[in-house]
């Protein structure tokens, strides 16, 4: 179960999953069978009934333990500048998630989110690399490679549980709620269970302010690079700090379509904006603006500005303002030791 296919029990769902209160305890039950599945499901990769497939090229896959968004987005362009400055040419394969391509499909800027999901355009807009999207990641994987043969080392995103796609290196993201109640899906946020220990070849964020869990892990730096016009953000011009503190003292409409939407409404408050907080579903299609359209200014994330465009907006001045996100010269280190040196091909990925 995730919190995004159930668009008006998400909320109430997001709550639950802090506590063990009643709605946690009703669906504890189902939680036993979902454990018992996912077991199942992974002793099968161990004892070698089924197998990982290896690609040929190193694998970093990146995700989380906990649904509902933990920050993957940002995790994975940091991942992208890293490997670049290590001199890898990496690529992302990504899932999709509400896209309408069915098939494996290579991004370009000129599809829309709709067709590729929200999420991957905004990582092939913002890093420039290639993105392939599919059901298979493996498939994708394996497209990604032979349509960009330069890339020497491919990023799944969101790719954890897909234990199909071997993997050199994973990187588990978790946000402020570390693991929730504790208890897997449907009765709590874990996809799995919170292992004792680090595994091996796997390396933990947090994207929050202080370690969300008893695992060892690095402290992402977090915080907004300033705001950008949307038609300046579309033809790829940075955000501006000045231009952020020049919306101070006027009225703001807040919007975010994002699993924790609040996360953003605080950072704005915290540079002084005065915002109207109006937080949308995950994934918001923007297929109507969700506004009055007389709203002087608008500030919105890179998510929701993917699926705008800026003939749309009419007389509202719309501001994006991205994450200024980084990861520590130490991850660097630690991720770079677990792969083989850019160029090279690998002897194989380890399984899952």
């Amino acid at each position: 179960m995730d919190p995004r296919t159930l668009p008006g029990w998400a909320p109430r769902l997001q709550q639950a999953w802090l506590t063990r209160g009643a709605l946690a305890c009703a669906l504890w039950p189902v939680s036993l069978l979902f454990a018992a599945v996912t077991a199942v499901r992974r002793s099968l990769y161990r004892i070698g009934l089924l197998h990982a497939q290896a690609i040929a090229a190193p694998v970093v896959v990146v995700g989380n333990l906990i649904a509902g968004g933990a920050g993957k987005t940002p995790v994975v362009i940091a991942l992208v500048e890293a490997l670049r400055h290590h001199g890898y040419t990496p690529g992302i394969v990504s899932r999709g998630y509400g896209g309408t391509a069915d098939a494996v499909t290579d991004l370009n800027r000129r599809m829309s989110a709709a067709e590729c999901g929200d999420e991957p355009l905004l990582l092939h807009l913002r890093t420039g690399a290639p993105v392939v999207v599919g059901r298979d990641r493996v498939a994708a994987a394996r497209h990604l490679l032979q349509a960009h043969p330069t890339v020497d080392v491919v990023i799944s995103d969101d790719g954890l549980q897909h234990l199909r796609l071997a993997r050199d290196a994973q990187v588990l993201v978790f946000d402020e709620r570390g693991v929730g109640n504790g208890w897997l899906l449907p009765a709590g946020p874990l996809r799995e269970s919170l292992p004792h220990a680090v595994a091996p070849r796997s390396l933990v964020v947090y994207n929050a302010g202080t370690p969300s869990t008893p695992l060892p892990g690095t402290l992402a730096r977090r915080g907004l690079a300033g705001v950008v016009a949307l038609g300046d953000w579309w033809q790829g011009r940075s955000a501006s700090p000045v231009a952020l503190d020049a919306l101070r003292g006027r009225p703001l409409l807040a919007a975010a379509g994002l699993a924790r939407p609040e996360r953003f409404f605080v950072m704005l408050r915290s540079h002084g904006l005065q915002i109207t907080p109006h937080a949308l579903p995950d994934h918001h299609d923007y297929a109507q603006l969700p506004w009055p359209a007389d709203t002087p200014d608008v500030i919105v994330t890179e998510k929701d500005a993917v699926k705008l465009a800026e003939a749309r907006t009419g007389s509202t001045r719309v501001w994006v303002a991205p994450l200024d996100f980084a990861l520590d010269a130490a991850f660097e280190a630690a991720l770079i030791q677990l792969l083989p040196p850019p160029g090279t091909t690998p002897h194989g990925n380890a399984p899952a």
